[in-house]
């Protein structure tokens, strides 16, 4: 059932069930370090786990208790210090940060807070809270940072201290690639309730034919790119993304040991073999398209992805998730760090979009060749920093959501993007090639 179909009551039951999830979630990233790690600043690309626990809480703090909620300000002295516009990651561990007693304790007086609000909200009138839309903005912001918290365990230093079970056993899947068809489709979304702006608004988009992985390329298959030499032919590489390479002396995904003649990984403190069939990851945007040029095929676009996600050809229409408009279950796809890792390739046949292409949900963010833009007639809601000002930069898009997204914060309509050069982040890719005219035939 959609958010907008839901009663009252139970859409407020809906958003705290969502919001004690999300702050059950930050506790076990928190919880699992003691306090010198969580002030620690484990890489100059994130910020300390204790930043991002309190910056949780102030924005709770600034959209539901003081303008949903209208209610006085709890720390309005600790703005500036939680505004991620105002200071980089790297200055962050310099500044006067709430201790994690006290980031704890102003977490927890906020979301106290928040419940009354939530109580007394009808969930409706202005744009901000019809449907719940700003609780559960603040959802989706929480499970975003815990997210950014997970990859930033992957970079610390010391002993394992997540653990979960192994995702489900993979399955040989029936052909390699699958054939999209010629043609529009809608893309984005004017009716889910909790979209972001940059989703928005639902569009028509007409997509050449085109054929794309059914699976993530996977650790054995690009394990072959680095034998045959992929990372020490420019002829692969972009003229930007050779550079890169030579400059951040690339050899292997990150994460990756050389041991002997073959790879280990870091994951999560554990030094193992690496899996064969799980999609690879911790790959930037350059080492996609790399792969894709030696591959002899390329990245899909944006369109290209979303179409081969949500579009029924028995229908017309968008799904709102590749299997359907259900909400995402633990039988679809790998979301919400319910395993440490992606998932072998064919592990959620249930999760398969109508074409027949497996895992586009979970497992791993996928890299696309575009550019981070605006769809047309787009409005920026409820504040231009959300997206607007990330427009025109040389972002690139990301899609489909990892094994650490949860399913309050991605959709088949869900756009992410990121600096190419990025790769601490939970990115793979598939390939794409265009259809030629005899396959079409």
């Amino acid at each position: 059932m959609s958010i907008a179909e839901r009663g009252t009551e139970a859409l407020r039951e809906h958003v705290a069930t969502q919001l004690r999830r999300a702050r059950e979630r930050s506790v076990v990233l928190t919880d699992a370090v003691d306090d010198d790690d969580l002030v620690r600043q484990h890489s100059k690309l994130m910020s300390p786990l204790v930043w991002d626990l309190a910056h949780i809480g102030n924005q709770e703090e600034l959209w539901l208790v003081r303008d949903v909620g209208g209610r006085e300000p709890v720390r309005e002295d600790i703005d500036n210090l939680y505004d991620a516009f105002q200071h980089p990651r790297a200055d962050r561990p310099a500044l006067p940060l709430l201790d994690p007693a006290q980031a704890r304790g102003y977490v927890r007086e906020v979301r106290d807070k928040v419940f009354d609000v939530l109580e007394g909200s009808r969930l409706e009138g202005r744009r901000l809270e019809t449907d719940g839309f700003a609780f559960g903005m603040i959802v989706q912001h929480e499970q975003q940072h815990d997210e950014t918290m997970l990859a930033t365990h992957q970079l610390r230093r010391g002993a394992p201290v997540l653990h979960a079970p192994a995702p489900p056993a993979g399955r040989p899947l029936p052909v390699a690639e699958v054939l999209v068809p010629e043609g529009p489709f809608a893309m984005g979304t004017s009716i889910e309730a909790w979209a972001l702006d940059n989703e928005r608004p639902a569009h028509d988009v007409h997509v050449d034919a085109f054929f794309i992985d059914t699976a993530p390329v996977t650790n054995a298959a690009y394990e072959a790119f680095i034998a045959a030499g992929g990372y020490d032919d420019p002829r692969w590489w972009s003229e930007v993304g050779w550079a890169y390479r030579v400059k951040a002396d690339l050899t292997a995904p990150r994460f990756w040991v050389r041991d002997g003649a073959g790879w280990l990984r870091d994951r999560f403190g554990h030094v193992e073999p690496i899996p064969p069939d799980e999609p690879v990851v911790h790959v930037c945007f350059h080492e996609a398209l790399a792969y894709a040029t030696w591959a002899g095929r390329r990245l899909p676009t944006e369109a290209e992805w979303e179409k081969a996600a949500r579009f029924d050809p028995a229908t017309g229409r968008s799904r709102r998730f590749p299997w359907g408009d259900e909400d995402p279950g633990p039988e679809h796809a790998n979301l919400g760090q319910r395993h440490l890792s992606p998932a072998p390739v064919g592990a959620y046949p249930a999760g398969a979009s109508p074409l027949g292409v497996h895992q586009l949900v979970g497992d791993v963010w996928e890299w696309l060749d575009s550019d981070f833009h605006g769809y047309p007639g787009f409005e920026a809601f409820p504040y231009r920093e959300y997206s607007e000002v990330f427009f025109g930069g040389d972002y690139k898009m990301l899609r489909g959501g990892s094994f650490g997204t949860d399913p309050a914060a991605v959709r088949a309509t869900f756009r992410n993007w990121d600096h190419p050069i990025r790769r601490q982040i939970f990115a793979g890719f598939r390939c794409a090639r265009d259809a030629r005219a005899e396959e079409l035939a």
